[in-house]
């Protein structure tokens, strides 16, 4: 049997999703020692995406496979129960064996969230990098819309990213300023390794007036990371959703009651 389970996390902590030889405390880590528990035997799971050290994920999607027979309230409760308060499971499906959280994935979406105010705060301090310089959102705004298309991102990838193409596809990109906070949401068929918190440093770079609003086109025409603008901390990053075709029933306000 296959199952697939949206997971939500405080990434604060944690050293990224995925497991590390190193032993250090990951999300992956953490979910499958507590399925590991309610299924009886090892369980290896599978991300819609690998999200970096202190990352957060609302909609995180994963998949693992199982003969192990319980109700899909038994999944949920007993995986919680074994889990951490900064680890939550909200929901669980079973799926047909041609799922796969990865790669039926037909688009993501992530949050970057900027407190944007003359001091820090304490509540936000892991949830939102702390601007305090004044930010134009309409400026970034504006910067945002030379990157909806289909592109050549290389300009917007970590030098070590290993994708085989830097072309992806984004179809929304929209910044808004929600009282002292400027957000930036963004969703593409898939994302390049940090390209979500390199889009996020450039238009930081343009809302504070440092650079013009045709900088966010000319990094994209650089295709050069080198000539780029600074990668946005991990802190404000959010995995907010997973798209899937409509065939899997899997949407973004499943409750688990089942």
């Amino acid at each position: 049997m296959r199952l697939a389970m949206g997971i939500e996390y405080d990434g604060s902590s944690f050293h990224g999703w995925q497991l590390q030889k190193s032993g250090v405390r990951t999300v992956q880590q953490m979910l499958e020692a507590a399925l590991g528990k309610v299924a009886a035997h090892p369980v290896r799971t599978h991300c819609a995406g690998r999200t970096d050290t202190g990352v957060h994920g609302e909609g995180q999607v994963v998949h693992f496979d199982t003969p192990s027979i319980r109700a899909m309230r038994g999944w949920l409760l007993g995986t919680n129960v074994n889990l951490p308060e900064d680890v939550n499971v909200n929901w669980v499906r079973e799926v047909p064996e041609s799922f796969h959280a990865r790669f039926s994935a037909t688009s993501r979406s992530y949050r970057y969230v900027i407190l944007n105010r003359s001091t820090r705060s304490a509540i936000w301090r892991n949830r939102a990098v702390w601007i305090h310089q004044s930010l134009d959102a309409e400026r970034m705004q504006a910067a945002a819309d030379h990157l909806i298309g289909t592109h050549d991102f290389s300009s917007y990838r970590a030098v070590g990213c290993q994708a085989k193409s830097p072309v992806r596809t984004v179809s929304r990109l929209v910044v808004s300023r929600q009282e002292d906070r400027v957000v930036i949401e963004v969703t593409a068929n898939a994302f390049l390794h940090h390209m979500v918190r390199n889009i996020a440093g450039v238009l930081i770079s343009i809302g504070k007036g440092e650079q013009p609003v045709r900088w966010s086109r000319d990094v994209l025409e650089f295709r050069d990371r080198t000539l780029g603008g600074v990668t946005a901390p991990p802190e404000g990053l959010y995995l907010v959703h997973v798209g899937y075709p409509a065939e899997y029933g899997l949407v973004v306000d499943q409750t688990a009651e089942t």
